[in-house]
């Protein structure tokens, strides 16, 4: 099955291993000539994934049309905020038939619109059905040197799920399908701000009881507002809900908590992010939820107050205390 990769980042790039590891004729694309030409020549990508060989016979181009040419299945492994552009750039390469998977967990900031409405909004309609998006637990430096991973591909159309689930299955990579594209989607967006939380929480010494309580307490966020949107809710306590919010919310490797953590010891979001040297998408994120959380009437006091913190100045002790001060209530009513 000829693949083709769009996005040459740390994620774009472990996926396009483990495709061209199963002897796929696999060609990522890229922006940074630099980045290309060391995956195409040295089989590494230093900027991204430094020091993890790549298989040999994984392509890499700045042409999209080269990349995309003959491909049977189309991996988007951009960051939501260029999915959009990416998808313009690209929707007259794709043929109909074509699989395409969407790795993308975000909401965009403008529209409010999930990745799948965004591709939708973007796609001719004869693709439509072959789009499936792909979440869960999955650190990409993990799935790039073949440790053991789980994720779910979720897809309109069951048929195209499966032939996607074929595609990438080996013996460390195991897919699970879904129907449920709503529900991996809002679970792979939100737990993205709700490990910025935890993040602070840890850098601040709060603990590992106050990691546990706002990640139990960030899945009911996440759960109301995949609900509202018509998602399953068993899907929330699959590995793209509480699965992905788990690894995100407890890993040194989690961006996203790296940021929150860093905030929690002084520094700025900006401080962090120039540290990381790539994108964390819960920063973007939570403006996005918290808007979609305001549109939809859904009550999200965590996601609110990582919001305050990175978007209206609160300092990082008083967002946590307003959480701390809120009203007393059951559990299960929100």
């Amino acid at each position: 099955m000829r693949s083709a990769i769009l996005g040459a980042g740390s994620w774009g790039t472990a996926l396009a291993s483990v495709l061209a590891g199963k002897g796929y004729p696999t060609v990522l694309w890229g922006r940074d000539p630099a980045v290309v030409e060391a995956v195409a020549l040295r089989h590494e990508n230093p900027r991204y994934l430094p020091g993890i060989p790549l298989p040999p016979s994984l392509g890499a181009t700045t042409d999209m049309g080269r990349a995309l040419e003959g491909a049977e299945l189309v991996v988007l492994a951009v960051p939501s905020h260029a999915l959009r552009q990416v998808a313009i750039e690209s929707k007259r390469l794709v043929h109909a038939g074509v699989p395409i998977v969407s790795c993308a967990k975000g909401i965009e900031v403008d529209s409010l619109m999930t990745m799948n409405e965004v591709l939708e909004d973007v796609l001719p309609v004869p693709l439509h059905p072959y789009l499936c998006f792909l979440g869960g637990p999955s650190f990409a430096k993990e799935v790039a040197r073949g440790l053991p991973t789980a994720v779910t591909i979720a897809g309109r159309w069951e048929r195209v799920a499966r032939q996607v689930q074929e595609a990438f299955h080996t013996k460390t990579f195991r897919p699970y399908t879904s129907s449920d594209i709503v529900g991996c989607e809002i679970g792979g967006c939100v737990k993205n701000v709700v490990a910025i939380s935890a993040g602070l929480s840890d850098g601040m010494g709060f603990g590992a009881n106050a990691r546990a309580a706002l990640i139990t307490r960030g899945l009911a966020e996440i759960s109301r507002l995949a609900v509202k949107k018509g998602a399953n809710p068993l899907t929330l306590s699959g590995l793209a809900g509480l699965g992905d919010l788990v690894l995100t919310c407890s890993s040194e490797l989690s961006r996203n908590r790296t940021v929150g953590f860093g905030i929690g010891q002084g520094k700025t979001a900006e401080q962090v992010q120039k540290e990381l040297g790539q994108v964390a998408e819960g920063v973007r994120n939570a403006r996005s939820v918290h808007a979609l959380a305001n549109r939809l009437s859904v009550y999200m006091p965590i996601s609110t107050a990582v919001y305050g913190m990175l978007y209206e100045g609160v300092p990082a002790k008083t967002a946590v205390g307003d959480l701390l001060g809120k009203e007393t209530k059951s559990e299960l009513a929100g």
